[in-house]
This record gives structure tokens, sequence and C-alpha cells, in this order.
């Protein structure tokens, strides 16, 4: 579980979220034994509470999807001003408001938990959560029987696929959601990053350049064709689509040093030495991301990452290091 949250959140955030609590704990501990302050106490208990809450949303709802963003800050928010009235505004009632506010939390789950997919979803996601795949991807053939046109079943199925290395599977999923929909850029991505894991880097590479041509405007693309032309030392493209890829505000650090490792890697193909050392130092302050991938790497389902990227990382934290960068390159 605490794995699992680290991944989530991120070496940084998950740092941040336990000091979070920890302090906000020990200063509640702390106000228990101040005698004949008990009123006052009670209150300064729920604004800590409050404080830990709205810090660790902060610190959650910043990594979650726009649209799942939404709908916990809807359910969050009731809960929060429930714990503002029940400790500033009237502290007589201050432990009816607490309760309120958890139960509403609680209910919320409970209730998103309910109508949050089908079943088959919820049967896949419990089955790949214990890292049965097999079962996960059986309960997703079972949802695409019942809607067979819908894309995004043959997504899940595809990712549930390359987490088990059957990458022939997911290529078939992958294909099955162009031929719904040929304009989607997202299908053609999943499919050259099977490709790329599988080591089919020219079909990689055309698949790719498709999901560029329909999502010019998303980072991921341009990000995933500079990663394929790098293993091909297409120097020239590399620089080009990575440079687009930042361009577009690449969010998450970890993308951010790889990206800037394959454009010092073609820069010194291309005998480009200050450029290759501006991506150095650009990479050297993504450190955040060299912890990222350290964590994401030590997960039990990481196995096909680390297959496709385990090397890059570990020159990242050579070069990081400051190791012979001569002999490096």
């Amino acid at each position: 579980m605490i794995k699992r949250m680290q991944i989530f959140l991120g070496p940084r955030r998950f740092r941040l979220f336990v000091a979070l609590l920890a302090l906000t704990g020990m200063l509640s501990l702390a106000l228990t034994a101040i005698s004949g302050f008990e009123e006052t106490a009670t209150a300064l208990q729920t604004l800590l509470l409050l404080i830990f809450i709205a810090g660790a949303a902060y610190l959650i709802l910043g990594r979650l999807p726009v649209e799942e963003r939404k709908r916990w800050a809807a359910l969050i928010a009731p809960s929060v001003l429930a714990l503002i009235i029940g400790g500033l505004v009237a502290p007589q009632w201050s432990g009816l408001f607490v309760g309120a506010g958890i139960g509403w939390i609680i209910a919320g789950a409970l209730v998103f938990r309910r109508v949050g997919g089908p079943q088959n979803y919820r049967t896949a996601v419990k089955a790949m959560r214990k890292g049965d795949y097999k079962s996960a991807a059986a309960a997703m053939t079972a949802q695409i029987r019942e809607e067979p046109d819908s894309p995004e079943h043959y997504r899940f199925r595809a990712e549930l696929h390359r987490l088990a290395g059957a990458l022939q599977a997911a290529r078939k999923d992958y294909q099955s959601m162009i031929e719904i929909d040929s304009d989607a850029a997202i299908a053609f991505n999943g499919l050259a990053e099977v490709e790329l894991q599988a080591g089919r880097y020219e079909q990689a590479r055309r698949a790719a350049a498709k999901a560029r041509e329909l999502a010019q405007d998303e980072w991921v693309a341009a990000y995933n064709l500079g990663m394929i032309e790098d293993r091909l030392e297409n120097s020239e493209a590399v620089v080009n689509h990575l440079e687009g890829a930042i361009a577009l505000n690449v969010p998450d650090s970890r993308h951010r040093l790889l990206a800037q490792l394959y454009l010092w890697r073609a820069h010194m193909r291309l005998s480009s030495k200050s450029a290759a050392e501006e991506a150095l130092a650009a990479l050297k302050r993504e450190k955040a991301g060299l912890e990222e991938w350290q964590v994401i790497m030590s997960a039990s389902e990481a196995e096909a990452l680390r297959a496709v990227l385990s090397d890059d990382v570990e020159l990242a934290r050579r070069l990081i290091a400051d190791e012979d960068v001569a002999a490096l390159s």
C-alpha cells in the first residue's frame, strides 16, 4: 500500500505527505497535554485536521487527471466546510461537524466506488492489483463482448497484455482501437510503445509519427517519437521532436529527465558540444525525476518498463553523479 502511494505521488510529494501527517499529528498530540484550555485545544486540533486534509488533498489531487480531480474536489469540499464550521465558527459542536465531514468523505467514496465503472472493470482492476493479468484480461474480454465498439475497453486490455508481456495480444488490441477510430492518436501511441517494447523500432517510428500527426499539441506523441528516433540514432529527428515536446510543457520531472538524456545523446552524436552541455545541465536539474524512476522501477509491475528504460535511467543516474561523461558518450 505504501509502495503504491509512493509511486502514485512521486518521491517529493510522498515526503511532503509524510511530513504533513507527522507535523499535524504531533501538534495535535501536544495540544492534548495542555490543561485548562480544552475548548481552545479542540478548536486548534480541528484546525490542524483541516490543514492536513487540505494539504493532503492538494498533494493527491495534483496527481489525478482533470476529471477525477473535479470529482474528488467536489467530494472533499463539503467535508472541509464542515470542519471549518465545527472548528472555527461553532467549536461547541465541533465533534458533530467533524463526524459529519469524515462521514461525508466515507459515504462519497463508497458511492463513487459503486458507480465507478462496470463490474468487469472492477474485477479486472482487482485482479491486476494481485498481479493476475490473465484473469484481468479475461474480465475485459467479457466487457468487450458486451460493448465491442468501445475503444477504451481495448485500450485497458492492451495495457494488461503489456504488463503480462503478451505483446502480440496488445498489438491486436491497439489495432482494434484504430479500426474503430482511425484518428485515435492514443491508439497509435500505444501501438508505438508496444513496438518499442518489442524492439521493432521502424514499426514503432511509423506508429509514433502517425500519433504525432494526429496530436500535434500533445507532448506525449512528440516525446515518444523522439525516444524512438533515439533508438534509431536519427539525431536530428531526436532534437526536433524532443524540443517540440519540451515546448509543449512536459509536466513530469521523470519524462523531462529522459528527454534531456536523449537530447544530450543526440547532440553528442552531432558533435554539438555547447548544446550537449545545455542538455546535460538541464538533465541534472531533474534529480526528482530520477528518484521517481527509481521508485517506479522497484515495483513488481514495472518489469515491462525495466526492459525498455532501465539502461536509460541508469545512464541518467551516472550523469547526475558526475561519472566520466566522456566514457559514457
